[in-house]
């Protein structure tokens, strides 16, 4: 997708440079925990030096975070493009969707950054072993044998922020859009519209809906064994199937597609015959 966008200028649009960052914030996520995990899958001991360990939990809080609030923004520009489509280049202008991003970008570093220094400073004196597939908060604070408070307050208090706040915009752009939907006279375009917002709110609901069920309550009353598999759908599952369900099934970005590839083959085709 950041290819695809890169090399085809009809998608130059901030509606598809906010996708083309949600392709590379899916892509780093999946790159943090997937490599590790399934190299664990083929070794007899699975470890992990305390560095890698802080590092990875550093990344992926990074990448969680800011696809939390890209897709709010995302959301957001969908609403501007349907409610009010004639000001859409002045509202959504290449400077304010810069100013998105770099929002995005920058409490991504905030959340990540405050929470990897308060964790550094936790003393971990129990066993050795993570009761997870990668390096999490919760599992890691379950071998302190000092105070862990302070990092379940900012848990809760960051996870409220980067959860709550994305979902109620995501949930108030879709309301607006479902009502403007609603006005298309058109039974064929109203149908499509809703059959592609459903796949959004399908997504956004599993995404958000499993990263509230694993840092939206206290530690005492978490279950690892349910957080495992929660965890399994924003580290892989969503970032995952949110190419499919935000580019694939747009007409836009099929032309792109099939024009990059039309052009590869003409390439590659005058290459090979001199």
């Amino acid at each position: 997708m950041i290819i695809l966008i890169l090399f085809s200028s009809q998608l130059h649009t901030p509606m598809y440079y906010l996708l083309s960052s949600l392709s590379f914030i899916d892509c780093c996520q999946s790159t943090v925990i997937t490599p590790k995990m399934l190299m664990n899958f083929v070794t007899e001991k699975s470890v992990i030096p305390y560095p890698e360990c802080m590092a990875q939990f550093y990344f992926f809080c990074a990448f969680a975070v800011a696809e939390c609030h890209m897709l709010g923004a995302m959301a957001y520009d969908r609403y501007v493009a349907i409610a009010n489509p004639l000001l859409y280049n002045v509202t959504m202008s290449y400077q304010v969707c810069l100013w998105m991003i770099a929002w995005v970008y920058g409490m991504a570093l905030l959340s990540a950054t405050a929470h990897t220094v308060f964790l550094l400073r936790v003393l971990f004196c129990k066993a050795n072993i993570i009761r997870h597939y990668f390096c999490d908060l919760f599992p890691l604070l379950e071998l302190s044998c000092s105070s862990t408070f302070i990092n379940e307050v900012l848990a809760l208090s960051f996870s409220a922020f980067n959860i709550i706040i994305p979902a109620m915009i995501i949930l108030g752009s879709y309301i607006f859009i479902i009502f403007s939907i609603l006005q298309i006279q058109s039974t064929g375009g109203r149908s499509k519209a809703f059959s592609t917002c459903s796949s959004h709110i399908l997504a956004v609901a599993v995404f958000y809906g499993s990263l509230a069920f694993m840092y939206l309550q206290p530690s005492s009353v978490n279950s690892l064994t349910q957080g495992k598999l929660s965890s399994v759908f924003y580290t892989m599952v969503v970032p995952m199937l949110n190419p499919m369900i935000y580019s694939l099934r747009n007409k836009d970005v099929k032309v792109a597609l099939n024009n990059l590839l039309e052009n590869i083959s003409f390439f590659l085709t005058k290459n090979s015959f001199p």
